[in-house]
């Protein structure tokens, strides 16, 4: 036994994982992730992998990962000290390394104070009725759709819509550009992938620079017009933080609003879309919730235990440490596997069986220094919509499975085609 439970041992063969993780990205990988989860824990807990790094994918080692302070974002100085300089040197990775998912204390620390709890009660209390308000009129776009052709694509009608409009309010941006900050993100997202191609890196680098532009411009503009809205009052701290250094405030106002914006999109859509497939493909399933709707906050969590949004996460190595009975050199890699963890039978009980009244655990939003700011709207953006949208269309269901994009990392269904 160890501090992380029964260690079922790691394979010595770096080059086992490989036909799993070509299998992860594949179309069968990605509408069926869970047999290949299961093959990975079956390596073990730890589980090297081909470039010097470790899959993590047993539960209670990802939560120590995730939770421990001797667990780092791969930040800039730990790129530094690679081999490969090139690949951390390709504008998109840059780009993100400056964010608040990348840093680590003390930068880390600044940066997240000053923030404060962005989405507490009282916040979210405000932003309620405006949310709602996006469910309704964008549930009236579906039921258009539905009537006039029978049938609607869930995806771009619902689930890609709701949390531009969300989070696009609630930093005053004008509705009109939310169509381009979906389409760079979508675009963007692919220098974030474990492996990226020389081509993804390539669109990635290009999305950047439509980004940088996009939010310095936005920025700007709401420098010379200021408003009542939460980025005029980032703009009023870090130019005080800043007196005599405007390009460092424009720095930091552009990494953090650049991040929070995209970062609240792809993750919220694949969670309100993988809600719909998983409870209207079994109309018992929604007729059941539909009736008792006191049980959504449960079917929402086991929505993200059950295939969470984003696959996998990095940390490195602060020191030479142990994981899962497994030694870890400093500056070693590791992956946590948050689909892998969140089926682990050792935390949760016949992980594969969707249950909506399972009150199972899952690390979907993280832990630690790095627990996802925007966890708390998230849930409220499904609650409110899974609510409404059962009521409204209690006979919903999916005319074909999902379609997703071929990735490890980010998580995104591209279609979700549904009838009433």
């Amino acid at each position: 036994m160890t501090a992380v439970g029964v260690i079922r041992g790691t394979t010595t063969d770096r080059r086992a994982v490989v036909p799993l993780l070509r299998r992860l990205r594949s179309g069968e990988g990605q509408a069926d992730p869970l047999p290949i989860w299961e093959e990975l824990r079956a390596l073990g807990d730890v589980v090297p992998a081909p470039w010097g790094g470790y899959f993590v994918t047993g539960y209670e080692a990802c939560s120590q990962v995730l939770r421990g302070r001797n667990w780092l974002a791969p930040d800039f100085a730990w790129q530094a000290r690679q081999s490969d300089t090139a690949r951390w040197r390709e504008p998109a990775t840059q780009e993100m390394t400056r964010t608040l998912s990348r840093l680590n204390a003390p930068e880390h620390t600044v940066q997240r104070r000053a923030l404060g709890n962005l989405f507490d009660r009282r916040t979210l209390e405000v932003m309620r009725p405006q949310i709602a308000g996006h469910v309704t009129r964008l549930l009236d776009r579906l039921d258009v759709q539905l009537r006039t052709h029978g049938e609607a694509d869930f995806v771009g009608t619902v689930g890609d819509r709701l949390p531009i409009h969300t989070v696009g309010r609630w930093l005053a941006i004008p509705a009109e550009h939310y169509p381009h900050i979906l389409d760079f993100t979508h675009r963007q997202v692919h220098a974030q992938e474990l492996l990226p191609t020389k081509s993804e890196l390539a669109v990635s680098a290009r999305a950047t620079l439509e980004m940088r532009t996009f939010f310095t411009g936005l920025i700007a503009h709401r420098r010379a017009h200021p408003g009542d809205d939460v980025l005029t009052g980032w703009i009023r701290h870090w130019d005080a933080q800043f007196p005599h250094d405007r390009a460092a405030a424009d720095q930091m106002l552009y990494d953090l609003t650049m991040f929070i914006t995209i970062a609240s999109l792809e993750t919220t859509a694949t969670l309100l879309t993988n809600a719909v497939w998983l409870l209207t493909q079994d109309p018992a399933r929604a007729d059941w919730l539909r009736r008792h709707p006191e049980h959504v906050d449960d079917a929402i969590e086991e929505v993200l235990r059950y295939d969470p949004p984003i696959h996998l996460n990095s940390r490195y190595a602060a020191d030479d440490t142990v994981l899962a009975g497994v030694p870890v050199a400093k500056d070693a890699i590791v992956h946590v596997l948050y689909g892998a963890a969140n089926h682990d039978p050792r935390r949760n009980e016949n992980p594969h069986v969707f249950d909506i009244r399972r009150k199972g655990s899952h690390l979907t939003f993280g832990g630690g220094a790095h627990y996802c700011l925007g966890a708390a709207l998230a849930r409220m953006e499904a609650r409110l919509l899974l609510t409404e949208l059962l009521e409204r269309f209690p006979t919903l269901r999916p005319t074909a499975a999902p379609t997703y994009a071929g990735r490890m990392v980010f998580r995104r269904i591209t279609s979700l085609k549904v009838t009433t």
